[in-house]
């Protein structure tokens, strides 16, 4: 009888759906200026930084420490996943610990950009004073000239903001492609469903149906 170990804490696995389902959300309506999006996109930020916090005061295998290492072991995983008898770890294996940081770091940026452009049209935590429209008629011709060059240096830091919002997010969608891919690899290699494991919390013990 295969024995199953408690592994994931009940605000790891809350996590992971939660942050799932968001990105989802904030990734379909991506296009939409709406605010299910910008919703969705604060969520995301408060996940991430529960779960940075979690990292550093969370249960031992929520904890960076249980997970992340340095390059060597990660590329001694992979050759030995590729070929041979792979190691089985009841958390995050060394590639899926990096994974985990690739995600937060590609997140994070995406939050982050997307607050700075929000910031930069005059809304949100970080909303800065829109600028009113040159008017000839009762302004001077320097201020009105000065207001312009203003108002096309913001126009083009929102655009600069727009495009990193745009790759950080496409980049973490090829980020969770990876991930799913190596989830579903991993489970076929170690015959074990981690996916159910997010859910129920539980894994398979070491040396068990291995």
């Amino acid at each position: 009888m295969v024995n199953r170990m408690p592994v994931w804490d009940r605000f790891v696995r809350v996590f992971h759906w939660a942050l799932a389902g968001a990105f989802v959300v904030a990734f379909l309506t991506g296009e939409e200026d709406s605010s299910v999006h910008f919703h969705a996109g604060y969520l995301i930020g408060a996940l991430l930084v529960a779960r940075i916090v979690r990292g550093f005061v969370g249960s031992r295998h929520a904890r960076f420490t249980s997970f992340v290492t340095g390059p060597g072991p990660v590329v001694a995983y992979l050759r030995s996943f590729a070929g041979g008898p792979a190691r089985h770890f009841v958390g995050h294996d060394p590639a899926g610990g990096w994974m985990v940081l690739l995600l937060l770091a590609s997140l994070t940026l995406t939050v982050a950009s997307g607050l700075r452009v929000y910031g930069l049209e005059g809304h949100g935590p970080y909303a800065v004073a829109r600028l009113p429209r040159p008017d000839a008629a009762t302004m001077s011709a320097s201020d009105v000239g000065a207001l312009r060059a203003a108002r096309r240096d913001r126009h083009r830091k929102e655009e600069f903001g727009e495009e990193i919002h745009e790759l950080a997010a496409n980049g973490a969608l090829v980020l969770v492609g990876l991930h799913v891919l190596g989830v579903f690899a991993s489970s076929l290699r170690h015959r074990e469903n981690l996916v159910r494991a997010m859910i129920t919390g539980r894994k398979t013990a070491p040396g068990d149906g291995h």
